[in-house]
């Protein structure tokens, strides 16, 4: 089957409609350009009980409930030399990963767990010998449940501490090896999705908030609070690097910012001001400090004394602690204004109704390629053009169906058209990774995945199995083809659905 599909590569070389800048090729992109591809350590590596690994809060999320869980995932940590090679045949230039603090630094804090260090360094030194360059997130979302037992995790202060330590260890091991470091996975949906909605880990939330009956939080004031401590332990670990590290290790750090696009339902005054507010809530939440010292006036007026004070300490520490900025997007919404009657959280602070655009949902997104554009050019226009680097962009598909998945090949097509016209318009973007490089365990609804590759999960063996996206973005980076053609798409007779594997 294999074969055959890679056979369809010669046949990619027309074009959709005009959604982008039709007819470019990855050699129209800058020198130094970086094409990747993405995972998260929860959602690929199982083996959540192996070699010294202790539980993270993500794994007493999935099983607080009777549904799917992570415990072998992809099997990453047993299959990693399988999927780098496969990265090495698709021509990919780098590979985002994040390391598992759970299997590090399985008590959160102390003593490093031997085996857990030597699989990062294997991974890592596979990357680097297949010619991968690995770009590490320190924390997507997997905090050591020790840490969460013990003080509350993110709602303290001394998470600070504790992370910047755990930083230390990594910087101290990998920092050789690893030239680009995220420190935390946007932290502007962490917050508000953990502490205020409960709809991720931790799960906190109170009442008449909250999207499930949490056991403990405050939706009120959580939210900012975690936050607030997420960019204080950002800016504490890149004042280590650039002390410590820096010089020695010539590598730069930066975080990440989960980034929609916002444009007004109508063309009112009123949906305007809503629009804007809610840039600020989404976007300024996190880029406003790390770019001017503070949060965005509206915050601070409108949330009042919820919202954290940054000392003048910690104001200078924060400003400016970033080489460059991760932006994660997939897709653009519609703003309309919204006076809650429920006051006091997040969620109702912003006074505006988030709507899909078009046709999209939570797992069909539409192609609005335009939207990651004006991402771009907003941080461009109001936050000084930082180096930027696409950390995250795909599209979901229902994980059973076929091979041929030719509306990811659009999207991917249209979308990294998106980056080379941001890029020509003075945008200060250096690289794009899709994610994700395979099917992984996906937390909101397993049924729809993101992978370039599919992952047969009722397999022991966690057969991989590549779809036509994985071989349009190969031909894409090895320069063989311009544009997609579903026109002239071949299928094989013994691929036609995955349903029944």
């Amino acid at each position: 089957m294999e074969h055959i599909l890679f056979l369809l590569t010669i046949f990619l070389g027309l074009a959709f409609s005009g959604r982008c800048i039709n007819g470019y090729s990855r050699n129209d992109f800058p020198k130094g350009f970086v094409f990747g591809s993405a995972t998260s350590a929860f959602q690929w590596e199982g083996a959540v009980d192996e070699d010294g690994r202790a539980p993270s809060i993500w794994d007493t999320f999935v099983h607080s409930g009777s549904g799917p869980n992570g415990d072998i995932a992809c099997d990453g940590y047993h299959k990693y030399k399988e999927d780098v090679r496969l990265m090495y045949d698709m021509g990919l230039d780098a590979f985002r990963l994040s390391i598992s603090w759970a299997r590090l630094i399985p008590s959160g804090r102390g003593q490093v767990n031997p085996k857990g260090l030597r699989f990062y360094k294997n991974l890592i030194n596979e990357l680097i010998r297949h010619g991968i360059e690995p770009h590490v997130t320190l924390y997507h979302n997997d905090l050591p449940q020790a840490l969460e037992d013990e003080y509350g995790g993110w709602i303290d202060r001394k998470i600070i501490d504790d992370f910047t330590a755990f930083a230390n260890v990594c910087f101290r091991e990998f920092g050789n090896s690893v030239k680009f470091w995220s420190t935390i996975n946007e932290p502007n949906m962490l917050a508000p999705g953990g502490y205020d909605a409960g709809i991720i880990p931790p799960s906190h939330c109170s009442p008449p908030f909250g999207t499930f009956n949490c056991s403990r939080g405050n939706s009120s004031t959580e939210p900012y609070i975690v936050l607030h401590n997420m960019l204080l332990a950002h800016a504490s670990t890149a004042k280590l690097y650039n002390q410590k590290y820096k010089d020695k290790q010539n590598g730069s750090i930066g975080i990440t910012c989960y980034a929609f696009w916002m444009v007004p339902l109508t063309s009112s005054k009123e949906d305007e001001i809503a629009t804007q507010r809610a840039k600020d809530f989404y976007i300024g939440w996190v880029l406003h400090p790390l770019v001017f010292g503070d949060y965005p006036d509206v915050m601070k007026k409108i949330v009042g004394k919820r919202l954290p004070n940054f000392s003048e300490e910690e104001s200078n520490l924060v400003k400016d602690s970033f080489d460059f900025l991760g932006v994660i997007h997939y897709t653009t919404l519609n703003i309309k204004h919204f006076s809650n009657s429920l006051q006091g959280d997040y969620n109702a602070d912003i006074n505006a109704a988030l709507i899909n655009v078009g046709n999209s949902t939570l797992f069909t997104i539409d192609v609005l390629p335009w939207g990651l554009e004006g991402v771009l050019e907003y941080i461009k226009q109001n936050y000084g053009n930082p180096p930027i680097y696409i950390l995250e962009n795909g599209q979901p598909t229902y994980h059973h169906s076929s091979l041929n998945d030719m509306g990811r090949v659009e999207y991917l097509h249209a979308y990294i058209g998106s980056v080379l016209k941001s890029v020509r318009n003075g945008s200060d973007t250096r690289g794009y990774f899709q994610w994700s490089f395979v099917d992984l365990f996906e937390f909101v609804n397993v049924n729809y995945t993101y992978g370039l590759y599919y992952v047969n999960f009722s397999d022991p063996e966690r057969k991989r199995s590549p779809k036509t996206s994985a071989l349009w973005y190969s031909a894409f980076l090895k320069g063989t083809t311009k544009e997609p053609n579903k026109n002239l798409l071949v299928v094989s007779s013994s691929s036609p659905s995955l349903s029944s594997q």
